[in-house]
């Protein structure tokens, strides 16, 4: 794990496999992940590559997939097994379309033919029930007025009493219709036929399926007489129109009850056979289920292996695969056994070759993390992966992200709760991970698991420090301020404790006070004295600025790390150095006075203490004759004006002196490839003559490139730009480190507000009813707490944890313009994590 204090080494190689052993040698790399492939047909299209058509087929094989998969929904589970399968062969795949196509068909025509005999059900059952309604319209209606067919005065049709000799000259429709269809029907029947039909229809009560999408459908039954001709071709159209089902229904009514019969029996054979199809249909799926993750795993190898074919280059024999990759210089010996793993199983006799090339472009970055390590090093990936082998912030960010989180969240039961989710999804990581859920939310909160947990154990811990606990206090080992019996008469009483609100703290009150501090954190009688928040402010302030400054003075340790690891001298002396220097001399200076204070003055002095931040202030405006705020030490005066001076120093150590030695090495290294190209002679036609600076470019690699590359300008402008920012910086940097103080005040004042608003209406209650509400009170204070003070609270406090390590923390030696080491990996493909390589 010595790879995440700084990024590994890299290694970029030459790979010469043979054709019939590149397939097995890439599976074996896939099942490693530890090697990166670079695409040498980047200017090709992805439709000429050799192994385009292998890819195609394997998309295809997806296709069937998702079909049998789509039609396993909600229906049968798919099995899946502790182990994966091993990694196909090429010859495999034959094998695997023939299976799969011939599954395909199979089922495609069982739901084909379920298809077709569920809508010749549907159709027999819309007939059955129009028979028996048609048989009650005819019963109902047995005769029909000479006036056939009028309109009443709500526009409907009625039907009038007429001799039945008159009412068998009628024609007649039977059919079937949607009911929401029914409207509209009736309407446009009235005006297209002027109102020379008659339409008598009813809802039909069983409920019938749609054998294509499954749904309910609700239809009505309907029958239209009429006269004539024009009026059947009319109707029969409309019908059409409202995709209205007609049915044949015979006139007379014995022959209506034979035909009812012969399809009820139709109807029950047609059941059995649908029930048949059924049945095969499920056996089927119940085979694809068994083998399904099988073959959808081998597909995903199949078609990721000839991805990376792709990328390769094949000699002018076509007998040899060339490659090109990266991989870390640390995992050598095991990708040459994976190679030669891949050789025996294709049984090739020719080993495969891996020869190193001359590092041209900037290697991948490559830190190693495990499932602890992964979350925080994905938090310093997201502002920018680092420069290849730069410093890496993971592991300064593991302890210092979730401890400045706490500074800000330090409440002990909000970080109990906390802990407990944590440790619960630690403790439980193998379970859900088999549950592959596919919630984003509840995937971001368990891939941070670790991180959680060590956010609510230093929030427990800072809760702690700071004696809070749901915006109360813990007298653990009993406070060090007491009511004596000499103060009953005079300031202090029991009583007074008790009853008034207004109750002010002074340590310097003598015989209150017992002059010994609490041993761990705050004293708990702070949380009833009305000067809490001056005490509290005035030490999570101080805290904050120190902790500020001691985080940033780590940053620009940890960049000498850097020069000294990329021997970069220069900077050594020019760049971290005043850096330092101008750090120290002014804000360490002032780390320096808050301790001293707090040393030097106790509780009978206090009063007299001088202000800190006058002090600070004078100090830069070189004023000393202020008679109301004393010095606080002896020669403070002399100490200051060293300091300041000595920081206005470092300014132009920084600004100017680096960019004038940039400038004299090159004009050197000009100088002496000049010299160079002065002394080197060619003979031509036998006679000596000398290269012009002309030649020189060829003879040298080109040396003028790097001579437009150099511009003195953007270098001093560049430098500029550093020292100002870091300058500035450090100022606005120690001023944004307050933010732990500001979201600590407002999360303790967001939960004592909850506590006084909600929980105290049920304590303060003493009668039954109050024990009663208190149970139905605690139900929104804790939905409350959970809402605001953890998810709400606890999202701002980690976003602002998120912005001092990005922008205060890592600017001071983190540049993070590299990119990520995306090894081809099976594990991460299957996964769905895996990125696209570059």
């Amino acid at each position: 794990m010595a790879s995440i204090f700084r990024s590994e080494e890299m290694c970029l190689s030459q790979l010469f496999l043979q054709v019939e052993a590149a397939y097995c040698c890439v599976a074996e790399l896939g099942e490693l992940g530890l090697v990166q492939f670079k695409d040498l047909n980047a200017n090709v299209n992805s439709f000429q590559r050799k192994f385009v058509n292998e890819v195609r087929r394997c998309e295809s094989l997806e296709r069937i997939l998702r079909f049998l998969e789509d039609e396993m929904k909600e229906e049968i589970v798919i099995q899946i097994p502790e182990k994966s399968p091993q990694t196909p062969l090429p010859r495999e795949m034959i094998d695997l379309e023939i299976t799969l196509e011939k599954l395909e068909g199979e089922l495609q025509e069982a739901n084909q033919n379920q298809q077709a005999l569920r809508t010749n059900f549907l159709q027999l059952t819309e007939l059955k029930y129009l028979l028996k309604k048609t048989q009650d319209f005819f019963e109902t209606e047995s005769s029909l007025s000479d006036d056939i067919l009028s309109e009443d005065t709500s526009g409907l049709l009625e039907l009038r009493s007429v001799p039945s000799a008159v009412a068998g000259k009628l024609g007649f429709t039977a059919g079937v219709i949607n009911r929401e269809r029914m409207a509209p029907f009736e309407r446009l029947l009235w005006r297209v036929c002027r109102g020379n039909v008659y339409l008598k229809y009813t809802e039909m009560d069983t409920l019938l399926e749609d054998p294509v999408t499954k749904e309910e459908l609700k239809k009505n039954i309907f029958v239209i007489f009429y006269q004539g001709d024009q009026l059947k071709k009319k109707v029969i159209k409309i019908c059409e129109g409202f995709r209205a089902s007609v049915y044949p229904c015979p006139e007379v009514a014995a022959e209506r009850r034979e035909m009812l019969a012969n399809v009820n029996v139709r109807l029950e054979d047609l059941n059995t056979v649908i029930t048949q199809t059924e049945s095969h249909r499920q056996h089927l799926l119940q085979e694809a289920a068994a083998n399904w993750y099988f073959w959808s795993i081998k597909v995903q190898k199949m078609k990721a292996i000839y991805h990376v074919l792709n990328f390769c280059n094949i000699d002018v024999t076509q007998q040899c695969i060339i490659a090109e990759i990266w991989f870390p210089v640390a995992d050598t010996v095991a990708i040459k056994m994976a190679l030669q793993q891949g050789v025996d199983r294709s049984g090739s006799p020719i080993a495969p070759i891996m020869t190193a090339m001359e590092i041209k472009s900037t290697p991948p970055t490559f830190n190693r993390s495990n499932k602890f390590t992964a979350g925080f090093q994905n938090i310093v990936d997201a502002y920018g992966v680092g420069n290849y082998r730069e410093m890496n912030p993971t592991p300064y960010t593991i302890i210092t992200f979730p401890f400045l989180f706490a500074v800000m969240f330090g409440d002990c039961g909000h970080g109990a709760i906390m802990l407990i989710l944590a440790l619960w999804m630690v403790m439980n990581e193998k379970s859900l991970l088999a549950q592959r859920n596919t919630n984003e939310i509840w995937d971001t909160f368990f891939n941070g698991r670790y991180l959680i947990l060590l956010m609510g154990f230093f929030s427990v811990y800072t809760g702690f420090i700071y004696n809070d606990c749901f915006s109360k206090a813990l007298n653990i080992f009993g406070s060090s301020w007491s009511v004596r019996p000499m103060f009953t008469n005079g300031t202090w009483n029991s009583h007074l404790v008790e009853t008034n609100p207004i109750l002010q703290l002074d340590p310097a009150v003598p015989g209150v006070f017992s002059g010994n501090p609490y041993p761990f954190g705050i004293d708990p009688v702070w949380n009833i004295a009305s000067n809490k928040l001056t005490f509290l402010n005035s030490y999570k302030m101080k805290m904050s600025v120190i902790l500020g400054i001691i985080q940033m003075v780590f940053g620009v340790i940890l960049s000498l790390f850097n020069h000294v690891y990329f021997r970069k001298t220069i900077n050594i002396i020019l760049q971290f150095i005043p850096e330092m220097i101008f750090i120290l001399c002014l804000f360490g200076y002032l780390v320096f006075m808050i301790i001293f204070k707090w040393c030097q003055y106790d509780v009978h002095t206090s009063r007299s203490a001088p202000s800190i931040l006058i002090h600070f202030i004078n100090m830069f405006l070189f004023s000393y004759d202020d008679p109301t705020n004393k010095p606080l030490y002896a020669h403070q005066q002399e100490v200051q004006s060293f300091l300041v001076i000595f920081a206005l120093i470092s300014v132009p150590w920084m600004l100017l002196i680096k960019p004038f030695i940039l400038r004299a090495r090159h004009q050197r290294s000009q100088a002496l490839i000049t010299n160079q190209d002065a002394s080197i002679e060619i003979e031509v036609d036998g006679h000596p003559k000398s290269v012009g600076k002309g030649n020189s470019a060829g003879a040298h690699g080109g040396h003028d490139d790097h001579e437009e590359e150099f511009n003195f300008g953007d270098i001093f402008v560049h430098q500029a730009i550093h020292t100002i920012e870091y300058c500035l910086g450090c100022i606005s940097n120690t001023a944004s480190y307050l933010r732990l103080w500001a979201l600590s005040l407002a999360h303790s004042q967001l939960s004592e507000v909850l506590w006084t608003m909600v929980m105290s209406i049920g304590l303060h209650q003493r009668s039954w009813g109050g024990l009663i509400g208190v149970f139905i009170i605690f139900a929104f204070f804790a939905v409350l707490t959970v809402a605001i003070l953890l998810v709400m609270e606890g999202l701002s406090a980690f976003l602002h944890a998120l912005r001092l390590h990005w922008v205060e923390f890592q600017n001071k030696f983190y540049t993070g313009c590299g990119y990520k080491f995306t090894p081809f990996s099976f594990k991460e493909i299957l996964d769905g994590t895996a990125e696209e390589q570059t």
